[in-house]
């Protein structure tokens, strides 16, 4: 047989050979288009874990709000897309300016802006305060615009001037203006929104100024503490739930986050706030006047239309309810127990040192004067805790038929579903002798309160010397303990009717080691429409390029369904490789075998 060589082969193996290389090429291809499908599938996957990591900001839910308040970064006023607002706290005894910022909304409906405050270069809260109160301009109203000069300016000079525009700014007086007759108070706001605006380009109008009442302060801390907290978001599985009936009657009821309610006793008044998820029943056309005045309904959300951030809040402030008032008020009747009355001879007791008035909400031993006018009233300490809650008990001024001191309407609390922050004195009263601030067990609570009352004067300064108590602790804490403690154990258990058993108090100073103003809820409050400009913004911006945009990759459904589309397009651009590729084949053999027969031919 004849050897064969290259040369001499047909046109057949030609061809043959060609679609050989055809098949090692598509080979090469495919395995390009698979590494370029793993590879854009990471990409994505990253993209998105960054983008909700932005949103959601991963980790334990405490570190994702603790990122809000302590975050430590200065903010970063080169970013464009950084948005900004002010608001001054015009207070009685001065005024504060604080300064927020927030990135774009995210563009899902359902979520609020994620403000924070602003920190500087040096990573300070960009904060400023002035002394005094702007309620000391009411015979000189036209001052009102140079005394806020010095904090507008600062908060000038910290937000991009490109941005001054479109900064909103909240001017916002409480207690001190709302003691002024209405002429003041309105010849002070006249002079503000004439002359601002002429110094500043600030979003300002005549709105953005006024005077909030103590409920709007009220609700405005509620919001802060709860956004802080996180529970204006989105629950999760471990998260405890409400049932939220809404006004509309065709709206089934709706499951969210418990939000926290907070109690807060100052010096001078009490004040409590908290979300009532279900509707009220009133019993009388009174009640339901009364319940009117105390609830306050809103919506937080962008959109009107929609409930899923409507809430219903019970809130109310007590005067004359604050630790130190209501000691005022105790030994007022001191003293008017010992005055003569009607010509008969008041008692003896407490009228000289030798015959002291026993006193049981002081420290045992501690003596003590009190003073009204030219009568002087002197005390004795006895220490009986349980005799100093049944005489603090009538300064709470219950009614019949009331859950509430001094017969104020008291909305219903689920006890076996809420959830309350004390507040101030509810967290001296706990942590600044007793040590035992944070979580509230009244049973423990009480052990630790009657074993201070019952301890001797001399031992109590003698443990204060060797700094046994907090820092805050000094002698006037020691002197007040007792009956503050005794006070606040009424005011929660037999004004506000919370069980002794309750276990849902936590009492703080702070929330996550900073201090929360109800700035920060009413600027959330005040800005709530913003992320509707933004998402219709978003719409006008649906017909142009760049479909990776956070509103689209946010639905991680749709991502998934559109991952999903592109594997079953691989997979069916494989199958039909692997069919052209046999058929390939078949016509290789057909070829093959047709240069066999013709070589065969060629054979002597």
């Amino acid at each position: 047989m004849a050897r064969i060589t290259l040369s001499c082969l047909p046109a057949s193996w030609y061809c043959s050979a060609s679609l050989l290389s055809l098949n090692c090429a598509t080979k090469q291809r495919l395995l390009f288009l698979l590494l370029l499908f793993i590879t854009s599938v990471f990409l994505l996957a990253s993209y998105q874990r960054q983008l909700w990591g932005s949103q959601r900001r991963p980790g334990s839910r405490v570190n994702k709000y603790l990122s809000i308040v302590e975050s430590l970064e200065a903010t970063n006023v080169l970013d464009s897309a950084l948005n900004y607002g002010i608001v001054v706290d015009c207070g009685s005894s001065g005024s504060r300016v604080f300064v927020y910022y927030w990135p774009p909304h995210n563009g899902n409906p359902h979520t609020l802006l994620d403000i924070r405050q602003m920190r500087d270069s040096d990573h300070k809260p960009v904060v400023k305060k002035i002394k005094p109160g702007i309620s000391t301009l009411a015979n000189t109203p036209t001052q009102a615009s140079d005394y806020l000069e010095p904090l507008l300016s600062f908060a000038a000079a910290h937000v991009p001037a490109s941005k001054h525009k479109e900064t909103p700014l909240y001017i916002l007086c409480t207690a001190g203006m709302r003691l002024l007759p209405e002429s003041q108070q309105a010849a002070i706001l006249e002079d503000l929104v004439t002359d601002v605006p002429l110094e500043f380009d600030f979003l300002f109008s005549r709105s953005h100024a006024e005077v909030i009442s103590g409920k709007q302060e009220g609700v405005y801390a509620w919001i802060g503490i709860n956004f802080v907290l996180g529970r204006f978001d989105h629950p999760e599985e471990d998260d405890a739930l409400v049932e939220v009936t809404t006004g509309s009657e065709n709206q089934p009821p709706i499951s969210r986050r418990r939000t926290v309610g907070i109690m807060d006793m100052g010096g001078a008044s009490l004040q409590i706030a908290y979300e009532v998820p279900s509707a009220i029943t009133f019993s009388s056309p009174q009640e339901e006047e009364a319940g009117k005045s105390v609830l306050a309904e809103f919506n937080l959300g962008c959109d009107v239309e929609q409930t899923q951030h409507v809430y219903r809040v019970y809130v109310t402030t007590f005067l004359g309810f604050g630790g130190n008032m209501a000691r005022q008020r105790y030994e007022d009747r001191l003293v008017n127990s010992t005055l003569p009355r009607n010509g008969f001879p008041a008692t003896e007791m407490g009228l000289s040192e030798e015959r002291p008035y026993l006193d049981p909400c002081l420290p045992v031993s501690m003596s003590d004067t009190v003073t009204r006018g030219n009568h002087t009233v002197y005390l004795r300490g006895q220490g009986d805790w349980s005799r100093c809650k049944e005489a603090v008990r009538p300064f709470l001024g219950l009614h019949n038929g009331t859950m509430s001191p001094q017969g104020i309407y008291q909305a219903p609390i689920n006890f076996s579903n809420s959830e309350f922050y004390g507040f101030s004195e509810f967290f001296y009263c706990m942590e600044d002798v007793l040590r035992i601030g944070g979580q509230y067990n009244s049973d423990k609570y009480t052990q630790a309160a009657k074993d201070y009352c019952a301890t001797k004067w001399s031992t109590l300064k003698q443990r204060l010397d060797n700094q046994l108590f907090s820092q805050q602790a000094d002698i006037n804490r020691l002197k007040l303990q007792c009956f503050k403690s005794a006070w606040m154990h009424e005011v929660l258990h037999s004004g506000f009717r919370f069980p002794t058993d309750y276990r849902s108090l936590k009492t703080a100073q702070l929330v996550y080691d900073k201090e929360v103003q109800w700035t920060l809820g009413a600027i959330l409050f005040k800005t709530r429409f913003l992320p509707l400009r933004d998402l219709q913004q978003e719409t006008l911006r649906q017909g142009h390029p760049g479909w990776l945009r956070p509103s689209f990759v946010y639905n991680h459904h749709l991502f998934s369904l559109c991952l999903l589309v592109v594997v079953l397009a691989i997979l069916l651009y494989i199958l039909r490789l692997r069919r052209i590729h046999q058929r390939e084949l078949r016509q290789v053999e057909a070829l093959d075998l047709l240069w066999v027969e013709e070589g065969e031919a060629l054979l002597p």
